[in-house]
């Protein structure tokens, strides 16, 4: 049974872990310090990111999310962004992803935010094949300037 909860100051550890674990599952380089400004992020009443983990009755962390409202001009709306959706390799399959999306559509309806939307690699087969399932793929292509 897995339990979808907001992150606590007290999950430091378990959260870091799952997090380095998400930046080499993307190959993306990390440190410590990265994390910790991430960390007080997730704890800052006026930051916009926001943070859930998937839990196990035993208290195990195996699953996290980020997300953030976004600001929709073209629909005068607000819609919620979801980041950095990662599951432990050894619980994959069981749904849990599912859940933590589930659980970010719950704050978006609560929020009446009008859509959830993310982006994921698109070598990223087996979690877009569990997207497909449940969400529309966009037309919309991404592009980024580094500053």
């Amino acid at each position: 049974m897995i339990t979808i909860r907001p992150i606590l100051p007290s999950d430091y550890e378990c959260w870091s872990t799952l997090y380095a674990d998400y930046a080499l599952f993307y190959q993306v380089k990390q440190t410590k310090e990265m994390r910790d400004k991430l960390w007080t992020w997730l704890h800052d009443a006026n930051h916009k990111v926001n943070g859930l983990l998937a839990v196990t009755h035993g208290g195990i962390a195996v699953g996290l999310a980020h997300y953030r409202p976004f600001s929709r001009p073209l629909s005068a709306s607000t819609g919620g962004f979801l980041y950095d959706l990662f599951v432990q390799p050894s619980t994959r399959g069981e749904g849990v992803g599912k859940q933590l999306i589930n659980a970010v559509i719950q704050i978006g309806k609560e929020r009446k935010w009008t859509v959830i939307r993310w982006i994921t690699a698109e070598n990223n087969y087996r979690a877009r094949g569990s997207y497909d399932k449940i969400a529309t793929q966009t037309k919309w292509v991404t592009y980024d300037i580094s500053l």
